[in-house]
């Protein structure tokens, strides 16, 4: 009988630049891949990465002749019956950082199930860059980055050439069906969408991304996101591309934030939803309300701010410079809690990343690892007129203001017809909340924050 290894599937959707598929392969003739459906992590996951989902497995599935195993349950329970019903002698996993997979690993093994970890879903794993000085974590980032590319990472894994797997058992193929609800842009999932979307990337927009990432109208991000949150590509097989223009190397800087973050929460897990620096804790924060509502609907009456959000709701995908301004619209204009940000973002974003989202939120709400938060604030109106000076993103989402030419957009209050088609007035004063949010910040004594 040929010998059997299990490799299970879950931030590594890919055949590719596949560490832990590489090891399973050489334990045994053939593999069993199998995904297993967790009912915690499905019943916390937004519909739109449902979706997302339910397409990359079967993306994968097709990568592997039919053969995925699909299977809904507890891990323990699933990998115990897996290894019996196929007499496996190994399970093979990409090793676990974020607190919630590294528990559940962790469980699975004190239940008497090894697990063979080979490679992440980063270039450099958390927890090995560290300073040099003392051997502690690094608190910021651009310290951060400079030893991280003195770290380096391995060349990409190579791609094997045939993959024996054992037959799926018909009862074992639990693909979820989960529609893209109605109104929402469907995003192409699987691995080789996000090659491909790569070559366009690389092909249009990577030799001048310095200039136009923040440009919210175009298509000048490279939308790796998605890919990277589900592991349909891994940052080693985008690294490789890399040269050292100024624009590369604010691209990989960009990879290592992703990072950087990962390593944060590594050494400080209680920051997925608590302050990274305790004391804003103690700040005077407002209950949520009709606000926040609005915030959350692109309705708050402040143009660049209801773009994106609006597209968020359309597209389970925000420009990294409008989550800045909304995140920052919410803490510091709303009075509000960066968690209430978090998590709705969580509800909604199909790249959704423990890490990144809650040190994304901490960063801009002043509570993170910036070296210099909250007095930060960021002017929605001035973000607008400067991130998208023709006002072609606040019209795409905002039908409302099409009739406003150009930068006008972005200040509909001063258009004599400005609010003809029912576009919401502004639901706060920015200049008046801005004096409020920094007497707050006054009031708990915060002007340098540490964790």
């Amino acid at each position: 009988m040929a010998s059997r290894s299990i490799l299970w599937f879950r931030r590594d959707l890919r055949i590719g630049d596949n560490p832990a598929l590489n090891a399973a392969l050489a334990a045994a003739d053939e593999i069993v891949p199998v995904f297993i459906l967790e009912p915690k992590l499905m019943k916390e996951m937004g519909t739109k990465r449902a979706a997302y989902l339910s397409d990359s497995l079967r993306a994968l599935d097709q990568s592997l002749g039919g053969n995925l195993n699909v299977i809904a349950g507890d891990p323990i329970k699933v990998l115990t019956e897996l290894k019996k019903q196929y007499q496996a002698n190994s399970i093979h996993i990409s090793a676990e950082y974020e607190p919630t997979g590294a528990a559940r690993d962790a469980a699975v093994e004190a239940a008497g199930i090894e697990l063979t970890r080979t490679g992440s879903p980063y270039a450099v794993a958390p927890s090995r860059v560290r300073k040099p000085s003392d051997g502690t974590a690094y608190k910021v980032y651009t310290p951060f980055y400079r030893a991280w590319l003195v770290h380096g990472w391995r060349a990409p894994a190579t791609t094997p050439k045939k993959i024996p797997t054992v037959k799926v058992d018909p009862a074992n193929k639990a693909i979820p069906d989960a529609p893209w609800p109605a109104g929402v842009i469907k995003s192409q999932a699987g691995e080789a969408a996000a090659i491909a979307r790569f070559k366009v990337f690389k092909k249009n927009s990577l030799s001048n991304y310095d200039e136009s990432r923040n440009l919210a109208a175009i298509d000048g991000t490279s939308k790796m996101s998605a890919h990277l949150s589900f592991g349909e590509i891994h940052p080693r097989s985008l690294l490789a591309d890399l040269g050292d223009s100024a624009a590369h190397d604010v691209y990989r800087k960009e990879i290592a934030w992703r990072e950087f973050y990962a390593d944060v929460l590594f050494h400080n897990q209680h920051t997925e939803t608590d302050y990274y620096a305790p004391q804003f804790a103690k700040m005077r924060y407002d209950k949520p309300g009709a606000q926040f509502k609005a915030w959350c609907e692109g309705k708050t009456g402040f143009p660049f701010v209801d773009a994106a959000m609006r597209q968020l709701l359309s597209e389970g995908w925000m420009h990294n410079r409008t989550r800045m301004v909304v995140a920052s619209f919410l803490v510091k204009d709303l009075h509000l809690e960066w968690q209430l940000g978090e998590r709705f973002f969580k509800e909604h974003l199909i790249d959704y990343d423990v890490a990144s989202n809650a040190h994304g939120w901490q960063w801009t709400a002043g509570s993170g690892t910036d070296a210099s938060p909250y007095y930060r604030v960021f002017n929605p109106i001035e973000q607008g007129k400067r991130f998208d000076p023709d006002g072609d993103y606040v019209r795409r989402y905002i039908p409302e203001l099409s009739h406003i030419a150009g930068v006008k957009v972005q200040e509909p209050w001063d258009q004599s017809d400005g609010y003809k088609n029912q576009y919401p007035k502004r639901i706060v004063d920015h200049a008046l909340e801005r004096v409020e949010s920094l007497a707050r910040l006054e009031e708990i004594k915060a002007s340098k924050p540490g964790p």
